[in-house]
């Protein structure tokens, strides 16, 4: 029984009469044959540029592009940058040796950085041949030092900081975080981690965290007065799964519920309601008698004891004032 096969040009099956027929007919053959000398002549005239400028010592810019194998504005990009000098005969030619290109090469090798070897320098990624360096607003935490540092995978960094894998793509790459690829998965620097989403002995042993919502509930204030008091006042935060949360022991210390609530002070608004004043007077009085006051958040809590003798005194002097 003859067996049936596919033909290696045009796909359509047919009846083979030998086992090394690859081709349903003659023209197919004919025309295979035309296509695979077709491609050798195409490599050759693509090679041949290469090849003559292989045995040249100056070239055009053209050519050394050719050569490297990028455009031609990435070769005026170097020249212009200083890394790789060239020599201009005319307005319009200049030219590049070659012996150049090899020492700018040279000078500028790639050293692929494994985990635990020591570095001073960021690590490269498998995808990034420059040098970076590490971002001013991540604190020191000796990563410029020779200490060897120590990788975790990116699983065990969104497991750890509780980052989702977008996040934690992103965060890298702005932030340049020191990065190995081995056997396609990622390792991240834990200290770089560490310094980046604010993880210290003080964060991990917190219990208490509010959202951005519960704390703008309990302590009357806005997103933007929370973030700016976090800043300022470095509060620890952390953040998980897309979510902020900040730290119920600082912010207490910061808002003082326990003051708000007291009946021994009032707030600014609350003493210029009672005693049918502006804020504006209710602060001149406080300051011109220097009576007591607590900064809380962005408000200012008056002893109650204090300004009640105080408005007394005034009333009563006023008092005197209309008898006479």
């Amino acid at each position: 029984m003859r067996k049936t096969r596919k033909c290696a040009f045009c796909g359509k099956e047919f009846t083979c009469n030998s086992g090394s027929q690859r081709y349903c007919s003659e023209h197919c053959a004919e025309a295979a044959k035309a296509q695979r000398k077709k491609r050798q002549q195409d490599f050759l005239k693509a090679v041949q540029p290469v090849i003559d400028i292989a045995s040249q010592e100056y070239l055009t810019f053209s050519k050394a592009a050719i050569l490297m194998g990028c455009s031609r504005q990435y070769v005026y990009k170097l020249v212009n940058e200083g890394k790789l000098p060239a020599s201009r005969i005319s307005s319009r030619m200049a030219f590049v040796r070659k012996a150049d290109i090899e020492k700018m090469l040279a000078g500028n090798p790639y050293h692929r950085v494994l985990p635990g070897t020591p570095t001073n320098k960021p690590c490269k990624t498998s995808s990034s041949l420059s040098s970076r360096k590490v971002n001013n607003h991540i604190p020191e935490t000796g990563m410029r030092s020779s200490e060897p540092l120590e990788y975790i995978s990116g699983e065990d960094v969104m497991a750890i900081y509780k980052v989702k894998r977008s996040w934690l793509y992103t965060s890298a790459k702005n932030n340049q975080v020191p990065i190995c690829k081995i056997a396609g998965k990622n390792y991240y620097s834990r200290k770089h981690m560490d310094a980046l989403f604010g993880v210290t002995a003080e964060i991990e042993a917190l219990t208490e965290w509010l959202t951005t919502d519960e704390a703008e509930s309990l302590y009357s204030t806005t997103k933007e007065s929370l973030r700016t008091q976090a800043y300022r006042r470095h509060i620890p935060t952390k953040r998980e799964y897309g979510r902020t949360y900040y730290s119920k022991k600082h912010l207490d210390d910061i808002f003082r519920p326990d003051l708000k609530a007291s009946d021994a002070y009032y707030t600014t608004a609350e003493a210029a309601e009672k005693y049918g004043m502006t804020k504006s007077n209710i602060c001149v009085i406080v300051k011109a008698n220097n009576l007591t006051k607590v900064k809380v958040g962005v408000q200012n809590l008056i002893v109650k004891e204090e300004l009640d003798q105080i408005m007394a005194s005034r009333l009563a002097q006023f008092g005197a004032y209309r008898l006479q």
